[in-house]
């Protein structure tokens, strides 16, 4: 299987030959990769080195001149560092980009801290009108990559990552799938969680849903999924709780219960692979089966 961040850059240099709009703007990682598009399209593929501000500066300027930016590093450099010019460039000037990130909360845990960005879907939460794709396979993140470019002139995130599920799920962007029905409250899995929540919430009767975009958060989808009482569980491949004010305002005409699972808050200072810091953050399979059944029974 291909990863996220492949498909996006087959993707990507596939949509360059096809639209003249289509711009990308790197700041060092990945610049590689397309190395063989920037050679065709040298005035459309711009890396600005290690400079995040300024790849977000530049692609505000060339969404004011009508292009349509796509805009590309780890999550950290790409939404913490330059946070005021996401603020500013774009969103305070009205104008659109994709935003295409990698390596999100632990993906790449020997680099350590400054690598790691469990905030960034937060973060963006405190600006209006962001569209959050979380694809948890390569099949989605394509799809969703192709519905983000194609998006007018939106801003829309959208969150690679090297964690993914074994296979795709048949996605509708802004849409949850349900995944497995039950009785006894529901599982709101997003991205790569996938996986790990079929694991285990296997033999209990609870409805799985899955989300591969999170803002906009489809509260229909949550309403239906539940009955008059709703106990939910949140499932998120970063900071613990980040859709929590989204469930209970899907929710407040009902009495319900909403438990948000993810990366803790606290900092965890032990570098090893990623089933390591999904042990550590109770977002393995055995973790999460005792903490989901915990709170449902």
């Amino acid at each position: 299987m291909d990863t996220m961040r492949d498909r996006f850059v087959d993707v990507t240099t596939r949509l360059l030959d096809e639209d003249p709009r289509l711009a990308v703007v790197l700041a060092d990682i990945t610049a590689a990769a397309f190395a063989p598009a920037q050679e065709r399209h040298p005035d459309r593929v711009v890396n600005v080195g290690i400079r995040e501000q300024l790849l977000i500066g530049a692609a505000g300027g060339l969404a004011l001149s009508g292009m349509r930016p796509i805009a590309h590093t780890f999550a950290s450099f790409l939404i913490e560092r330059p946070f005021e010019q996401v603020k500013l460039d774009l969103v305070h000037q009205g104008v659109g980009a994709v935003l295409v990130s990698a390596a999100g909360s632990y993906d790449w845990p020997a680099g350590g801290r400054t690598h790691m960005s469990p905030g960034d879907v937060a973060l963006l939460d405190t600006l209006p009108d962001w569209t959050v794709h979380v694809p948890g396979h390569p099949d989605e993140a394509e799809q969703l990559l192709r519905h983000a470019y194609a998006d007018g002139d939106r801003n829309v995130y959208v969150r690679l990552s090297g964690h993914q599920n074994e296979a795709a799920v048949a996605v509708e962007p802004g849409r949850f799938t349900t995944v497995r029905k039950g009785s006894r409250g529901a599982v709101l899995a997003v991205g790569p969680m996938l996986d790990a929540v079929l694991a285990a919430t296997e033999g209990l009767d609870v409805t799985v849903l899955y989300a591969a975009t999170v803002r906009p958060f489809d509260a229909a989808g949550l309403r239906a999924a539940v009955g008059d009482r709703a106990d939910v569980v949140l499932v998120e491949p970063y900071l613990a709780g980040t859709s929590a004010n989204e469930a209970h305002a899907a929710l407040a005409d009902r009495p319900h219960r909403v438990l948000g699972l993810g990366v803790p808050r606290e900092e965890h200072r032990h570098y090893g692979s990623i089933p390591e810091h999904l042990a550590a953050y109770g977002l393995d399979a055995a973790s999460l089966k005792q903490r989901i059944g915990t709170f449902l029974w």
